[in-house]
Order: C-alpha cells, then sequence, then structure tokens
C-alpha cells in the first residue's frame, strides 16, 4: 500500500497554557496525492485548531496522536521545516505586514522554501503570469503584504503564494470567511488554476459553508463535531448538512 502525502492519525491537541483545554479528541483523516478534502463543522468543534495545530502553532500542543507527511512524523516539527518541506497554510485572517512588498515577501519565502535567490526581475515575471490567472491588478505585486487589501484581495493573495511557492499538500482555513459569492468564485476559480498546474497537490480545504464546496467539487468531504471527525463521505454529505445542520451528529 503506497505511503499517503498526508495523514492525521489519533491526534488530540490541548491549549498550551498553565490550565490545558483539549479541544481535538482522536482526529483521523488520510488525503492522497491530488485529492481534495474537505473539513466541515460548527463553531467551537475544532477546525481551525487543527489548521493551527498541523502548522505547528506554539499555541496547542499535540497530547496523543501524530501528523504524517509523506510518511514522515512531523508532530514535532517547527513551522518553518514543515512550510520548506511543503506544507502551506492559507490563513482565515492573513496578517498585514508594513514595510513588505508583496514581491519581497514572496522572495523571501520562496529563498526559504526552495533555495532559489531569483533576481527581481525573474519573480516579476513569474508573479506576473499567476497574476494574470488569478485576475489581480499587477501593481499588487509593489504593495505592502495585504495593507489596505480588501477581504477578497487578501485571499488571491494568498492564492498567488501557494501558486509560487509549489507546496504539495495545501490547508485552506476558512479562505471563504467573509468573501461575497463573487470573491468566492475568484479564489475557487484560483484554487483550481494552481491544480491545474499541480496535479498532485493535496488539499483540505477547512469551512463553514456548502458554496465554498460546490464551487471546489472535493473528493472526501469530513465532518467535524466536538473535536472528532463523525463521519466522511462524498460531496453528497455537505449537500446533506446544508439540508439538515449539525444536530443529525452531535
Amino acid at each position: 500500500m503506497a505511503t499517503p502525502l498526508f495523514a492525521i492519525e489519533g491526534l488530540h491537541v490541548a491549549t498550551a497554557d498553565e490550565n490545558p483545554v483539549e479541544i481535538l479528541r482522536g482526529v483521523d483523516l488520510v488525503i492522497g496525492a491530488g485529492e481534495v478534502h474537505a473539513l466541515m463543522g460548527p463553531n467551537g468543534s475544532g477546525k481551525s485548531t487543527l489548521a493551527s495545530t498541523l502548522l505547528g502553532s506554539p499555541e496547542y500542543q499535540v497530547t496523543a496522536g501524530r501528523i504524517l507527511f509523506k510518511g514522515d512524523d512531523i508532530t514535532d516539527w517547527p513551522t518553518d521545516v514543515r512550510a520548506k518541506a511543503g506544507m502551506f497554510l492559507a490563513f482565515q485572517y492573513p496578517q498585514e505586514i508594513q514595510g513588505v512588498s508583496v514581491l519581497n515577501f514572496l522572495r523571501q519565502a520562496l529563498s526559504a522554501r526552495k533555495g532559489l535567490d531569483l533576481s527581481m526581475l525573474e519573480l516579476r515575471l513569474a508573479i506576473m503570469e499567476w497574476m494574470g490567472r488569478l485576475d489581480m491588478d499587477p501593481s499588487f505585486a509593489d504593495r505592502y503584504l495585504n495593507e489596505g487589501f480588501s477581504g477578497g484581495e487578501k485571499k488571491r493573495n494568498e492564492i498567488l503564494q501557494m501558486a509560487i511557492l509549489e507546496p504539495e499538500v495545501a490547508i485552506l482555513d476558512e479562505t471563504d470567511s467573509g468573501l461575497d459569492i463573487d470573491a468566492l468564485r475568484v479564489v475557487a476559480k484560483g484554487v483550481r488554476e494552481v491544480q491545474s498546474s499541480r496535479p498532485d497537490l493535496g488539499i483540505l480545504a477547512i469551512t463553514h459553508y456548502q458554496r465554498l464546496l460546490e464551487e471546489l467539487e472535493p473528493d472526501v468531504v469530513h465532518v467535524l463535531v466536538d473535536g472528532r471527525v463523525v463521519e466522511s463521505g462524498g460531496p453528497e454529505l455537505a449537500k446533506r448538512l446544508e439540508a439538515e445542520g449539525y444536530d443529525a451528529w452531535r
């Protein structure tokens, strides 16, 4: 049996403070190369905790279980090592970074990820091609990262980063949060554009809403309730959630 691209095995996670509170209570999930998985759950179910834990946030501690990336146990790997290995997180609320342009940020990130020291001209050419595919204004390359960006612009910028950094697995943490339907379609189209260039990319899309899944068309949908994956199935599971809500699984 082939080693899966990404796997979460019996993951228990608590807050990393003096009085730990357990949030995830045994999460199991396997993503193969080229697969799109969606994770849905109500507020407080542990979705954002899972996203933060997968990227090594110090706010949470893994108390049991493990995270595997291409067969390696990365549970204790620091965030920068995970990112360099090929993991990517698109944040629900991307941070503004004053004084650092999108172009400079991507140059530094690409150097850290792949050891490539591209000239500004080489990088600008690569970015311009992707900006065209993502319907982004070319002037964004010289603006400070996320400063004054609309919600949709911030999310598109995250997809641009994903395109340029070429990760092997991408975790999209409520990428649809705060977007109107037009912006959502642009972001989902961007994700599909990246997929078309990287067919082996594995994606975990964490979301509240069926509407993102209508655009992304996931292979597998998981339902997270009270810190556990209580059911997994095909896209029809998302439609059932839309119709019935989460009460059936509580």
